[in-house]
C-alpha cells in the first residue's frame, strides 16, 4: 500500500515538474530574442524597432525574477521623458509577478520532491514502484496537454482569455494595441509560448513514458 501511495504521489508529481520547467525555461530573457526572430513574426507598427523590443521586454521578464517594487518598471522612461508602462501596465505586471511567485516555489519543491523520491526509491528498493509511477505521470503529462493542446487549438483566444481569468481579476489583463505590454507582447508571442510549452511538455511525457516503460524491462530483468 505504501510503495503504491508512493508510486501515485510521482505520477501527481510529474506533470507539475514537466511543464513547469518549461515554463520557467522560457521565463527568461533569453527566450524574447529567439522569438522576436522567428520568420514573420510581426513588426510594431507604432514604431518598436527589435533592439527596442529587446531592450524593453528584458525589463519587464527581469522584473518579475528580481526582488525589486513595481517602481522597477513605473521609473522606467522613454527618451521623451513618457513612461515606457503606464499605471495600468505596472499594475498587471505587479499581478504576474505575484502569481511568479506563487508558482516557482511549487515547481522547485515538486522538483526537489521528485529527485528525493528517486533517490529513496532506487536505494530503499521499490524501483518498480518508482517507475511505475514515472511512465504513468509521463503519460498524464502527454494526456492532459493533448487536452489542453485542443482546446487552445479550437479557439486561442477563448483558451487564453479562460487562462487569465483563472489568475487574474476582471479584465486588468487587456490593453490598448498602442500601449508597450501589447507592442512587446503580441498575441503572436503568446502563440507561440503556449505551443512551445505544450510541445515541450509533451514531448518530455511521452519520451519518459517509454524510457520508464524501457527500465522497467532492464530491471526486471536483472539488468
Amino acid at each position: 500500500m505504501k510503495k503504491a501511495l508512493l508510486s501515485w504521489l510521482i505520477t501527481i508529481l510529474t506533470p507539475v515538474v514537466l511543464i513547469l520547467t518549461f515554463v520557467r525555461i522560457l521565463l527568461s530573457p533569453a527566450f524574447p530574442p529567439i522569438e522576436y526572430a522567428l520568420p514573420g513574426f510581426p513588426a510594431d507598427t507604432y514604431g518598436f524597432t527589435q533592439p527596442d523590443r529587446l531592450r524593453w521586454s528584458r525589463y519587464a521578464i527581469d522584473y518579475l525574477l528580481n526582488n525589486a517594487g513595481p517602481e522597477y518598471l513605473a521609473d522606467l522612461r522613454f527618451n521623451d521623458g513618457t513612461p515606457v508602462f503606464n499605471e495600468r501596465e505596472v499594475s498587471h505586471m505587479r499581478d504576474v509577478k505575484t502569481v511568479v511567485v506563487r508558482i516557482l516555489p511549487i515547481f522547485y519543491l515538486a522538483l526537489a520532491a521528485l529527485a528525493i523520491l528517486a533517490f529513496w526509491a532506487w536505494y530503499g528498493g521499490w524501483k518498480i514502484s518508482f517507475l511505475i509511477g514515472l511512465g504513468r505521470g509521463g503519460w498524464l503529462t502527454a494526456g492532459l496537454i493533448a487536452f489542453l493542446g485542443a482546446l487552445a487549438a479550437t479557439s486561442f483566444w477563448q483558451f487564453f482569455s479562460a487562462f487569465h481569468a483563472l489568475f487574474f481579476s476582471g479584465d486588468s489583463w487587456l490593453f490598448l494595441y498602442s500601449d508597450t505590454l501589447i507592442r512587446l507582447f503580441p498575441i503572436r508571442f503568446w502563440q507561440d509560448t503556449i505551443f512551445a510549452i505544450f510541445g515541450g511538455a509533451a514531448l518530455s511525457g511521452i519520451g519518459l513514458g517509454l524510457a520508464a516503460r524501457f527500465w522497467l524491462v532492464r530491471v526486471n530483468d536483472g539488468v
